[in-house]
C-alpha cells in the first residue's frame, strides 16, 4: 500500500462517523487536551520571555554594552598601547573608566557598607542614568564639592535624600598598610561627599548597595594611581555588532583581561532564568504526556471499531505494516489537529496580551508592571510544535503496534 493511500484512508477515518459515539467523544477530548496543553506551553514560555526582557531592560539602564575586567587581581592600568587602541576603535562610542570597591558609609550615626562606584565624566553618556533618577540630578562633582548618587534602598537605610545638606563620610582600609591596633582610626582613609540624587533600577543588587561618586574620590579613598581602575565600561555605536566587537576587543586586550557583555555581567541571574524556563518546559511536557494517554485510548477504541475494515484490507492484500501505518497516521492526525489548534490559540492569546495587557498583575500599583509581560518568540512556538508532534507520534504508535502482530490482535479482539 502506498503511503498516500494509507494517508487517505486515515483521513477518511478521522472525519467519518464512528460506530460508537464514545469514540468520537474520546477523539475530540484527546484533540482538545493536546490543544489546551500546547496553548498553555506557548503562553507560559512567552510570559517567561517577557519577564526576562523586562529584567534585561532594567539591567541595561545601569550595565554597559561591554565591560572589561582583569583576568587576575582587582585593578589594572589603562596607560597601555592596548587601551589606546581601544579608545580609537570605531565600534566604541564611549570609553569610561571605573573604580569599584566596598566602603563604609556613615551618616548621622548610621554605618552601612556600600558598593562604591567611581565614575568619570563620560559615564552619563554610557547609559540611561538620567532615566532612572527618582530624586535630584546626576552629579558626582559640582566644581566645589564631591557629590554622590545612590540607590533608593541604600538612601532609605541611611535616611538621606537628594537635597540633604549634611555630608556623608566614606571610610576604606588603607591600602598596603598594617592595622594600627592602638589607633585603628589611622588605618582607614576617609572622604566626604554630599547627596545629589537617588536612582532606582528596581533590582536589589543596585538599589540596596550602590552609590556613584567621582573616580577621583574613589581613587583617593582606595589609594589608586591616577590611571589605575578596576574596570573599563564601553558603549558601542548603534551600527556595531555586539558579538564581533566583543571578540575584537578581547583580541586587542589578549588573555590578561575579560570582556563581558550584558548577559555575562549578570550571568548568575540569567542562568536562573534559563533553568526556570527549562524546568517549566519539562513540567508542561509531563502534563502533555499525561494528556496524550487520551490518544492511546481513542486509537485503541477506533482499532476495535474498525476490525471488520481491517479484515477487508487484509483480504485485499494489505500487509500488517500497511494497516499499522493507516492507524499510525490516524493517531498522528488527531495529535496534529490538537497541536495546530493549540498553536493558533496560544499565539492569539499571547498577541492579545502583548498588545492590550488584558490580564493584570495585581492591582497595578503594587508592581513595576501593570500587566503580565509577554514576548512571543517563534523559536518557542516551533519547539513546542515539534515536541507535541513527537509525543503524538509515540502515543499513536503504542496502540497501533499491535496491528503488526495480527494473530495476537485477533485473539485480543
Amino acid at each position: 500500500m502506498r503511503p498516500k493511500v494509507a494517508l487517505h484512508i486515515a483521513w477518511r477515518y478521522l472525519w467519518a462517523k464512528k460506530g460508537h459515539n464514545a469514540i468520537q467523544i474520546v477523539s475530540g477530548v484527546s484533540a482538545v487536551a493536546v490543544a489546551v496543553v500546547t496553548a498553555a506551553m506557548i503562553c507560559v514560555l512567552s510570559v517567561l520571555n517577557g519577564f526576562g526582557q523586562v529584567v534585561e531592560t532594567m539591567f541595561s539602564e545601569f550595565d554597559p554594552d561591554l565591560k572589561v575586567l582583569p583576568a587576575e587581581g582587582k585593578y589594572f592600568s589603562t596607560e597601555t598601547p592596548a587601551f589606546d587602541s581601544l579608545r580609537t576603535l570605531s565600534a566604541v562610542s564611549v570609553f569610561s573608566e571605573v573604580v569599584e570597591e566596598t566602603a563604609l558609609v556613615e551618616y548621622a550615626g548610621k554605618q552601612i557598607p556600600a558598593q562604591l562606584k567611581g565614575v568619570d565624566s563620560c559615564y552619563q553618556q554610557l547609559n540611561h542614568i538620567d532615566s532612572i533618577l527618582i530624586e535630584g540630578s546626576f552629579s558626582v562633582f559640582d566644581g566645589a564639592f564631591e557629590r554622590t548618587v545612590m540607590g533608593q534602598g541604600l538612601a532609605a537605610q541611611l535616611g538621606v535624600g537628594a537635597f540633604f545638606q549634611s555630608g556623608l563620610h566614606l571610610y576604606a582600609p588603607c591600602r598596603n598598610k598594617k592595622v594600627n591596633l592602638l589607633r585603628p582610626d589611622q588605618s582607614f582613609t576617609s572622604e566626604t561627599c554630599f547627596m545629589a540624587g537617588v536612582f532606582a533600577v528596581n533590582q536589589l543588587k543596585y538599589d540596596e548597595h550602590y552609590m556613584l561618586v567621582s573616580i577621583e574620590l574613589a581613587q583617593r579613598l582606595f589609594a589608586y594611581a591616577p590611571h589605575e581602575v578596576s574596570a573599563v565600561e564601553l558603549k558601542l555605536t548603534p551600527t556595531a555588532s555586539l558579538k564581533n566587537t566583543q571578540q575584537e576587543v578581547q583580541h586587542i586586550l589578549a588573555d590578561r583581561y575579560r570582556v563581558l557583555n550584558r548577559y555575562e555581567q549578570q550571568e548568575d541571574f540569567f542562568r536562573v532564568l534559563r533553568v526556570e524556563k527549562l524546568l517549566t518546559t519539562l513540567l508542561m511536557v509531563f502534563i502533555l504526556l499525561i494528556a496524550s494517554f487520551n490518544l492511546v485510548g481513542s486509537l485503541t477504541m477506533l482499532i476495535i471499531d474498525k476490525r471488520r475494515d481491517i479484515e477487508i484490507l487484509r483480504d485485499l492484500g494489505a500487509s500488517s505494516a500497511d494497516i499499522h501505518t493507516v492507524f499510525l497516521y490516524e493517531g498522528w492526525m488527531i495529535s496534529a489537529l490538537g497541536a495546530v489548534g493549540g498553536v493558533v490559540m496560544g499565539t492569539i492569546l499571547c498577541l492579545v496580551q502583548q498588545h492590550f495587557g488584558i490580564i493584570k498583575l495585581g492591582n497595578g500599583s503594587e508592581y513595576i508592571l501593570s500587566a503580565y509581560p509577554v514576548s512571543l518568540q517563534w523559536i518557542d512556538v516551533a519547539g513546542v510544535l515539534m515536541v507535541v508532534l513527537l509525543l503524538g507520534f509515540i502515543a499513536a504508535w503504542i496502540p497501533a503496534r499491535q496491528l503488526l502482530h495480527p494473530k495476537s490482535f485477533r485473539h485480543e479482539v
